[in-house]
């Protein structure tokens, strides 16, 4: 039976670069860095950063990461100062800023959760939604 999500891979075209935003950016705690990749960690996550080419997709796949209300705007404010690109604006319950990494990895900064998401749709369900 599964337990959880154990962790995520990005394929990086640099290393140092990913490594960097990922730690100075966006503030995950570095674990590990060799010549082709990283392991770095936020709360339970771990990510794991490898040197690759890349092959990102046009869709709506995503990774989303979650931060109080009372500091989402200083922190979105410190993203665009760093210069991140916004690749969606937000339509959907709850404070969302949608950016890109170095490599064009879609990310998204979210002050929600489940729960808030689920109450929201509840109230203005989408295109056929059953709730379980």
């Amino acid at each position: 039976m599964l337990t959880g999500l154990n962790h995520i891979t990005l394929a990086v075209s640099d290393v140092s670069a990913s490594f960097n935003f990922y730690v100075e950016t966006l503030g995950f705690t570095p674990r590990a860095q060799w010549k082709n990749g990283a392991y770095l960690s936020l709360g339970e996550l771990w990510l794991c950063l490898s040197l690759d080419t890349l092959s990102i997709g046009k869709d709506y796949t995503h990774y989303a990461f979650s931060i109080e209300d009372e500091v989402f705007d200083a922190f979105t404010e410190r993203l665009k100062s760093a210069g991140v690109i916004e690749w969606k604006i937000n339509k959907s319950e709850g404070k969302s800023l949608y950016f890109l990494d170095p490599d064009g990895h879609k990310l998204e900064l979210h002050a929600g959760d489940l729960e808030s998401r689920l109450n929201a749709c509840r109230a203005q369900p989408y295109d056929e939604m059953t709730f379980y």
